[in-house]
Parts: C-alpha cells; structure tokens; sequence
C-alpha cells in the first residue's frame, strides 16, 4: 500500500472550509486520522476527488489525512481497507471498485466500530456509515433521451462502458438501456468497456471502427472516454462534431469540447470531496451526518448553459 499525505501532489493548491468547524491538535493527543482508500489515482476525476478531501480537512489541525493509491485493483483496494485498520485509522473513506466483492471488507470495518464512508459508488449491502452519490440511473435515462432528440428517434448507438463492477457502472448501463426501451428506432451497437480510461478508450472506438460498426452516436460514462472518443474519431479522420457524443462529469475539457462542438453534452458529476469530509468531520466531533445517504443533484450540460455552469474542476 502506497500511504501517502496529499502534500505530495503540489499541483493542487490547499484551502480549508472555514464553514467547517475547526478540529485544532490538542497537545500530547494524536491527530484523529482520516484515510482514503482510493480506487486509482490514474484517473483525472479520482486525483481530483483525493484533492477536493484534502482541501476540506486542510483547516484541521487536529486532523491528518492520507490515502492509498490501489491503482485499480479491487485486492490491492481491499488491503489498503485492512492496513488503514490496523493502523486505528479513526474515520474511513472509500470509492468500492466492486460492490460485491468489497461489501464484505467494508461491513467488517463496520462492526468494529469504525465509521465508513462511501463516496460516488455503493455496495451491495447496508453495513457502512455514509454514502455521497448522484443519481447514475436518472443521469443515465437524460442522456438517452437527449441522444433520442438529436438522432430524431432513429440511429445506432456506441456505448463505453465505466468499470461494470462499480455501482455508476451498472446503473449508467441500466438507466440507459431502459430508457432506449422507450424510443424503438434507437439501439446500441455494441458495449465496450473502457473503465473511464482515456487510452482504453480510444482503443476501444478504434475497435469499433474497425469492425465497420456503422454508430451514429456515442454514450461514453465519463467524460475522460468521452475526450478519448473524439481523440480516436479524429484519427480515424472522422469529424466528431458530425457524431453526437455524451459523457458524463463535466470537467474542463468536457467544457471546452462542448463550447466547440465536438463534445454533444455532459452531465455534472461532483466528486463528493467536501460532503465526504463534512460527514468525516461530524463524526469526529461524536456526532453523525444529518442523513445516512445523500443524493447530490446533477446538471445537464449543452450548448445552451455551458457558460452558465462551471466546471467540476
């Protein structure tokens, strides 16, 4: 496991939450300790959301925060779980890259007495503390139903998967073949699983490509296969602007893409950072989140308000 204080990624500046109230180091007692078990700091969204924590639990003094980089391997996660155990952490935070496979790791935490924290991804049970999401089922249904207004009812869909073993995973899949349901002129081509990684990504639109796929849209489950998407249209010497493509996060590219139209739409999809933190900190001070699960709202984003919304980072 790979421990690690946030200091060490410089490129992100630090700022407390002043709302926030102040944990201050009492002297001769250790800080509480706060840890991150995270799924992979490869992925632009994960480092931001490691980052966005820090930032929220910076104005602690009394705090120490850390986290582990499982660099997307579902054991190597569940072990940084146990080692951040066995070491008292006093408050867990994590983002499950299996919901079946973690569930137990998680509940065992749990039953100790150490207070759990999900943030964007579940799993399949109930024994944690706090869960931070957006709505993947309903985000999911608005993309098909914008990509059914666009293709005017009619047309073939590509769709990149995020990691099917994750709870967006699934209900993004879900929610969007559903919804298709309804429009019977629309269908998916195909389903490619590109774990919300640019390079696989691409690689997986040159697939299509190749096997003559014939897609008259994109549905990518994040924005970073969104972003490779368009890289591997326009290799292929394919304009993007000609492909309605949707993605979801809406981060600065994402913006810039939609401002030139080459990205269609995309659909905020906060990190959940600083809700993590303020759950981490009420437990701290004994006391609980307000609610046991928090649903935090999600905007589409287009031509039409993209300079009205601000990035997610």
């Amino acid at each position: 496991m790979q421990r690690r204080q946030f200091g060490l990624y410089a490129l992100f500046g630090l700022s407390g939450l002043a709302a926030l109230p102040v944990i201050a180091a009492q002297p001769g007692k250790r800080k509480q300790l706060v840890a991150f078990a995270q799924d992979t700091m490869a992925n632009d969204w994960r480092a931001a959301q490691v980052r966005d924590l820090q930032e929220a639990l910076a104005a602690h003094s009394g705090i120490e925060f850390v986290f582990s980089d499982a660099k997307g391997d579902t054991a190597r996660q569940v072990q940084d779980i146990e080692n951040f155990a066995a070491q008292g952490v006093d408050v867990l935070i994590t983002s499950p890259r299996d919901a079946e496979l973690m569930r137990e790791p998680i509940a065992r935490l749990h039953r100790r007495g150490i207070p759990v924290i999900l943030l964007s991804r579940r799993v399949n049970g109930e024994e944690f503390t706090h869960f931070v999401t957006a709505d993947n089922r309903a985000i999911a249904r608005q993309a098909a139903q914008y990509l059914a207004r666009r293709l005017n009812g009619k047309g073939r869909i590509l769709m990149l998967q995020h990691i099917p073993t994750t709870t967006p995973g699934q209900l993004r899949t879900e929610g969007f073949l559903e919804e298709l349901k309804k429009h019977p002129g629309l269908s998916v081509v195909a389903i490619k699983q590109a774990d919300s990684q640019r390079a696989l990504a691409i690689q997986k639109v040159e697939e299509a490509l190749a096997e003559k796929l014939g897609f008259d849209a994109i549905y990518a489950q994040s924005d970073s296969m969104a972003m490779g998407a368009i890289l591997a249209l326009k290799m292929a010497g394919r304009d993007p602007k000609q492909i309605p493509i949707t993605g979801i996060d809406y981060i600065s590219e994402a913006r810039n893409a939609i401002r030139s139209g080459e990205l269609a739409a995309s659909f905020t999809y906060p990190t959940f950072g600083r809700e993590g933190a303020e759950a981490a900190i009420a437990l701290l001070r004994g006391g609980k989140p307000a609610a046991r699960e928090v649903i935090v709202k999600s905007i589409a984003v287009t031509r039409d308000n993209v300079e009205r919304i601000a990035p997610i980072f």
